[in-house]
């Protein structure tokens, strides 16, 4: 007995090792982590891509930037109400292979492009590859759309439906579902950028194609997978029984028995025009169905009880205080170097997934509700630093200088690159825009003239900036996990989809805004202004939070407490105060 004993208490933390690996939750992870590494690596080149292909001009890219934030601002009402009407697994399937698809079809056309570009300029008159560069747009949109309905119905429904009553352990999947899209976020692009610098973009198509490929067939079975160990997954509210029921209704009416066709005949013919006037109603109503639903969809979303705090979210993404191109731009106009800028972008990243962890521990210290009002003073507390970098030596900040003075002048104004006449004269590596170098712990440009350079600008300024951006993550990132829960235990499960598809369009609405800001002030003398703008937005948007957290819990915001993880009550919609 005793020796039959130790081989089954070895083997007890082998099983519950293979059970975690064979759970619906680890599938559930390791299909986000597929799909989000194939998205990272497509939204990171398609950009190049496109900047390749028209020329090294930004036109093509801001064009689809543009259609992208504009199709998912107008449609995202649409495609919510799509994942609700139909059953989850349909929904996640097909979404799947419509992006992926979309994917591998873009990989090809470029990849088609970059082989022939030469001969489709020639063919009538270069419109042939007009052609080709319009398809790109459109069906790389298509994958964009695809994906947001992906995201919704795996974020926002199925992870909700995994973890059951829970929710601690839902707290616990959203902060590992972030985390792995922080570490996509900094390793997919770096993983296709060093394939397509050692080989070339037709390779880089090539790879994205074929990743996207083999990533669809798992993530298929993936999903499937989850379906199967938990079955609550295909159990779903009434609005999906109803578009199902009228998909009968219509199979009924149209397998009738003889007698009964005679009865609706006669009665055509009794009523006159009356069937010609349903079929225009009929026709007219399947025109407006879009417009209705996105009207329906946005008043929805405003009556929700976790509007306010779904707005405070919105209005973070008004902000230029992040990794994009618009402060990596100013950046390099401020002395950062490129290695720089990567080592700042890799502790974002950490503080990023430090805010992941301080989220699930001050949930559980504090409750839900009092998470989000914690980080948004944090994230705050650290953009005041931002905010202070305006006025430091350094700063551009500059009032005087119009933003609309001779914009292209000042962007492609550049020094001619030096000529290697041999491998001895060859200088040290600069930026093709004249930019400086850091590495040598100088601002001044690698091959200028000591004498005839400019003064180093000073790093005080722009240290402070990206100490306040970084620092700021942490509280970013535990209150964007606050609302993505709220938003997932107090919206009623039929409208989950169109709840969370008004929240992304309204995420795009404020991020198309500030990118609208950044085009009326473009020069770097007027980023200050930015900053201070943004700051401003983030403070709004924390303070329609306070109000959101005022009307939930009253007397008791302030009240310190330590609440049972199994009940914490304070999520609960204002309507429902009672249970705090």
């Amino acid at each position: 007995m005793a020796r039959g004993a130790e081989p089954a208490g070895e083997r007890r933390p082998c099983g519950s090792v293979v059970a975690y690996f064979t759970s619906a939750k680890f599938l559930l992870y390791l299909g986000h982590a597929l799909s989000t590494w194939g998205d990272r690596m497509w939204h990171f080149a398609v950009s190049v891509f496109l900047v390749e292909l028209y020329g090294n001009s930004l036109l093509l890219t801001a064009v689809y930037g543009l259609v992208v934030a504009g199709s998912v601002l107008l449609l995202g009402a649409i495609i919510g109400d799509w994942v609700d009407k139909n059953s989850r697994l349909k929904v996640a399937q097909t979404s799947l292979v419509v992006q992926n698809a979309s994917v591998i079809l873009c990989g090809i056309i470029l990849m088609i492009v970059f082989l022939f570009k030469t001969q489709l300029l020639t063919l009538y008159h270069g419109w042939l590859l007009t052609v080709c560069y319009i398809l790109v747009i459109t069906i790389a949109n298509i994958a964009n759309l695809a994906s947001t309905a992906t995201a919704i119905t795996i974020q926002r429904d199925w992870i909700v439906v995994v973890a059951g009553e829970d929710r601690s352990k839902l707290a616990d999947m959203n902060a590992t579902i972030r985390r792995i899209d922080q570490l996509t976020n900094i390793l997919a692009p770096m993983a296709v950028g060093q394939i397509m610098t050692y080989g070339s973009p037709m390779i880089g198509c090539g790879f994205i194609s074929g990743w996207n490929l083999m990533s669809m067939c798992v993530e298929y079975l993936l999903l499937w997978k989850v379906y199967q160990k938990t079955p609550t997954l295909a159990l779903k509210s009434a609005k999906v029984e109803e578009s199902e029921l009228k998909q009968l209704n219509v199979k009924k009416e149209s397998d009738m028995k003889p007698a009964e066709g005679v009865q609706l005949i006669v009665e055509k013919d009794v009523t006159g025009f009356e069937p010609q006037q349903e079929k225009e109603v009929s026709c007219a109503a399947r025109i407006a169905e879009p417009f209705i639903t996105f009207r329906d969809g946005w008043v929805a979303y405003y009556n929700q009880p976790v509007f306010l705090a779904g707005m405070g979210l919105a209005f973070l993404y008004m902000t230029v205080l992040g990794f994009d191109c618009i402060t990596t731009g100013y950046a390099y106009t401020q002395g950062l170097s490129g290695s720089v800028l990567s080592l700042l972008m890799g502790a974002s990243a950490v503080t990023g997934i430090m805010g992941t962890v301080a989220f699930t521990w001050l949930r559980r210290k504090c409750g839900l509700i009092r998470t989000g009002l914690i980080s948004g003073v944090a994230q705050f507390a650290c953009l005041v630093l931002c905010a202070i970098s305006v006025f430091m030596p350094g700063s551009p900040l500059d009032l005087t200088v119009s933003p609309f003075a001779d914009i292209s002048a000042r962007l492609f104004e550049s020094e001619p690159l030096p000529t290697i006449a041999s491998p001895e004269d060859k200088p040290e590596m600069i930026f093709a825009t004249g930019m400086p170098n850091l590495l040598n712990g100088s601002t001044t440009p690698a091959n200028s003239d000591p004498e005839m350079s400019p003064e180093p600008v000073p790093l005080i300024s722009v240290s402070l900036l990206f100490a306040g951006v970084i620092a700021a993550r942490v509280g970013l990132w535990s209150f964007d996990l606050t609302v993505t829960q709220l938003l997932q235990e107090n919206v009623v499960e039929s409208e989950r989809g169109i709840i969370n598809g008004v929240q992304n369009s309204m995420n795009y609405l404020l991020d198309l805004l500030h990118f609208i800001m950044v085009i009326l002030a473009p020069n770097p003398e007027a980023f200050g202004l930015l900053v201070l703008i943004s700051v401003s937005f983030v403070a709004m948007g924390h303070i329609m939070y306070f109000r959101f957290a005022q009307k939930s819990l009253g007397k008791q915001l302030f009240v310190c407490c330590t609440p049972d993880p199994k009940t914490v009550a304070d999520s609960s919609p204002p309507g429902n105060t009672s249970t705090v």
